[in-house]
């Protein structure tokens, strides 16, 4: 009885309350992680996916999901492939989804599909999709080509004998786990699956053979390792649809025939364009002659009255002169009775 009035005596002094609340805080704190914590950890112990409690505290501490991370713990241990909780706790620091990580390492496991946490974490980080990769391991996907989300519902292509080709192909692809990361996406291959088939067809001496055999098409692109460094691995191409297009051999000819045409036409009128403007130069060049002879008639008066005035000139010969021009003028009319007499210097 006096050892509890002791006691008693003890907690009514200050360093007693002061032990009384400490102990009160840390039971409270207790009451709250149990309350908060208590289902997570007696789900994880009894799933053998063990995880402290005070793991989780820290999980809270650290501001990573406790909940999502017990769940991850608890799925990948019940599958047999258990991950341990540090490295869950990174992917998600890592803004990973680790969920979806646990659930395509399941998937995996279950496909007998070789993948490991390292590799999955890491597809999931560079922005793929990793379950649907496992997946699509397991279940290959049909990748039309051309797209028509694109805008183009056919591959458009031209045999040797200039007949046009519409072609769709249907590219059936399996994930390839290891080139995931790094690897080139369906846009690639559509893009190399298009050229192959428009290169096999331009190849083809008549677009006959290709109507009667269009699976030459898909063995020749497919012996072409065309998803070399994709992410995906082509198991086959099939051709949905070949139809005839136009006639583009015989349109490039009739165009080019009317170039032809048209750059005939361009250097005839050249040719005579030169032609005119020469005519021009010789009219204006006669005219300048003629020009300069009206000059030299001109001057013929003026030195006659010089010569008379000088007495190199007579009478007698001035009229001879006149004589002659009279008998000249008289023989022209003679030959051409068109053409008048010339008229006389004034």
């Amino acid at each position: 009885m006096s050892e509890l009035l002791a006691q008693a005596g003890f907690f009514s002094t200050s360093l007693g309350l002061i032990s009384m609340g400490v102990i009160a805080i840390i039971g409270l704190i207790f009451i709250i992680i149990l309350f908060k914590y208590g289902l997570l950890y007696i789900q994880a112990t009894l799933s053998g996916a063990h995880v402290g409690l005070l793991d989780l505290v820290g999980m809270s501490l650290r501001k990573v999901a406790p909940m999502t991370i017990v769940n991850a713990r608890v799925m990948s241990v019940k599958a047999g492939i258990p991950v341990a909780t540090n490295m869950l706790e990174a992917h998600y620091l890592a803004k990973g989804n680790v969920i979806r990580v646990i659930t395509s390492l399941i998937a995996a496991n279950k496909a007998k599909i070789h993948l490991t946490f390292e590799q999955a974490t890491a597809i999931d980080l560079a922005g793929r999709d990793v379950l649907d990769a496992v997946q699509t391991s397991v279940r290959p996907k049909v990748i039309d080509c051309p797209d028509p989300k694109k805008g183009r519902e056919t591959l458009d292509a031209v045999a040797k004998d200039g007949i046009q080709l519409k072609v769709k192909a249907r590219v059936t692809v399996r994930t390839n786990l290891e080139r995931l990361v790094g690897g080139a996406t369906e846009e690639t291959i559509i893009a190399r699956v298009g050229e192959g088939i428009v290169s096999s067809i331009g190849s083809a001496e008549s677009y006959k053979s290709v109507l009667e055999n269009p699976d030459r098409i898909s063995k020749g692109v497919l012996d072409k390792g065309l998803d070399s460094q994709t992410a995906f691995e082509i198991v086959s191409i099939d051709i949905a649809d070949v139809d005839v297009g136009d006639n583009v051999g015989a349109r490039l000819r009739v165009d080019q025939a009317e170039a032809d045409k048209r750059m005939a036409q361009a250097e005839a009128e050249k040719r005579r364009a030169l032609a005119v403007a020469r005519e021009q130069e010789m009219v204006a060049l006669d005219k300048e002659n003629r020009a300069k002879v009206t000059l030299a008639e001109a001057e013929i008066p003026m030195a006659m009255a010089e010569a008379f005035r000088s007495g190199r000139l007579g009478v007698m010969d001035y009229y001879g002169i006149r004589n002659l021009q009279a008998d000249t003028d008289m023989r022209k009319s003679i030959a051409d009775p068109k053409a008048g007499p010339e008229p006389k210097p004034h």
